[in-house]
């Protein structure tokens, strides 16, 4: 059996932009997006045309430049969204407008004071809308992951038959676990209406740290798109990271999933869009995080030392770093120190590792962490130095 693809969804510019004090000039966007679709990005959320000025002309900037990717703008389902939408995507080779409107209680009640019946028709009519400007038109049933199933089902068929291609199930509050995330998206592969006519996809935050995983869930149940950003910055917590999902899915073949991501810019995309938006990755971060395959353990770094696999399950240069690191620290042990010190220059015999280790102790009881610098003075304070230099 032949893996399927999942279609990645880049939503960085959009949803990850929408982090307090991450906004993104023109030019910004368009160096984003062109690095985005070198990675091999299937779709670009591009903006949100209607919101602002300058979120037009960065939609219709990033139309002219992306070669490969479909580019997409965000909407409401009004009218004047959609027009406005449909203006900035006028330049994209692959235009896709993007639409739709809230489905839980919550949602209908106090957000739109309406009712069900309501809310579905204007799902309908707003795809329906978009449809006459492009082809390509993705209906969003936001706070779906609130949304009870058999309703929503209801408000899919409606969007398909407006001609939705792509039908977005969020998971807005972050609330959902896996298991439900994957019952809904089962649930609606199994029960909606003409759901061969269109692809369902994961849009998960990461209220309680689960984007990642529901969107995992999603996929195996049906999903064949997922809508995620680069370290996954966006709303409140976040989105789904583009780089785990796209790493999850490489490092398990039986899955039967793929993506066309070009593993090895990972980390090139991902230093990128922090330097451009100003926001810290943390060091733990998963995939592209400076820890992530960084060994400090003295029980791990020698593990490493003698096989990488033996503590990492993803080869560092498959997602576009150089090589793991070995890091010095009071809990590192002699191969680690003997590692470090053969990489500066010094091969050392197991008695005179015995020896510069226990200075190596010493200087790194009162250091954080031992530098190569470091190294050169442990061993030239040692009793051994003179023996080596001779």
């Amino acid at each position: 059996m032949s893996k399927q693809q999942i279609q990645i969804f880049d939503t960085t510019l959009r949803d990850g932009e929408q982090v307090p004090g991450c906004k993104l000039n023109t030019d910004q966007k368009i160096i984003i997006a062109q690095q985005l679709d070198l990675l091999g990005v299937d779709v670009i959320e591009a903006g949100f045309p209607i919101s602002s000025p300058g979120d037009f002309k960065s939609v219709q900037a990033v139309s002219e430049v992306v070669q490969n990717a479909t580019v997409c703008g965000l909407t409401r389902a009004v009218r004047k969204d959609i027009e406005t939408a449909a203006e900035a995507l006028k330049k994209a080779k692959k235009p896709r407008i993007h639409t739709g409107i809230g489905t839980s209680d919550s949602h209908i009640k106090h957000k739109f004071k309406s009712t069900r019946q309501e809310i579905i028709e204007r799902a309908f009519e707003a795809v329906r809308y978009a449809k006459t400007f492009v082809e390509d038109v993705e209906f969003y049933a936001e706070d779906a992951g609130r949304t009870e199933n058999e309703y929503l089902a209801r408000v899919c068929e409606a969007a398909i038959k407006g001609g939705a291609t792509v039908l977005n199930i969020p998971d807005t509050t972050g609330y959902c676990l896996p298991s439900e995330y994957g019952a809904k998206i089962k649930y609606l592969k199994e029960n909606v209406k003409g759901i061969e006519k269109a692809i369902l996809s994961c849009h998960c935050h990461n209220d309680l740290g689960l984007a990642t995983a529901n969107s995992i869930e999603g996929a195996i149940h049906g999903a064949r798109q997922i809508e995620c950003t680069i370290n996954g910055i966006g709303e409140r917590a976040g989105n789904t990271a583009l780089e785990e999902v796209v790493m999850i899915l490489k490092q398990h073949p039986y899955l039967d999933l793929h993506t066309n991501v070009q593993t090895q810019l990972l980390y090139e995309t991902s230093q990128m869009v922090s330097k451009h938006m100003g926001i810290y990755t943390q060091p733990n971060k998963a995939i592209v995080g400076s820890n992530a395959f960084a060994h400090s353990s003295g029980i791990h770094q020698d593990g490493v030392i003698k096989n990488r696999e033996t503590y990492e399950i993803i080869d560092p240069k498959s997602v576009g770093v150089t090589e793991s690191a070995i890091v010095l620290t009071a809990r590192s042990g002699r191969a680690a120190l003997a590692y470090r010190a053969r990489k500066v220059g010094y091969e050392l015999t197991k008695l005179q590792l015995d020896e510069v280790y226990e200075n190596f102790l010493n200087f790194a009881d009162r250091k954080k962490e031992i530098a190569d610098d470091d190294i050169h003075e442990i061993i030239e304070t040692s009793n051994i130095f003179q023996e080596l230099s001779a």
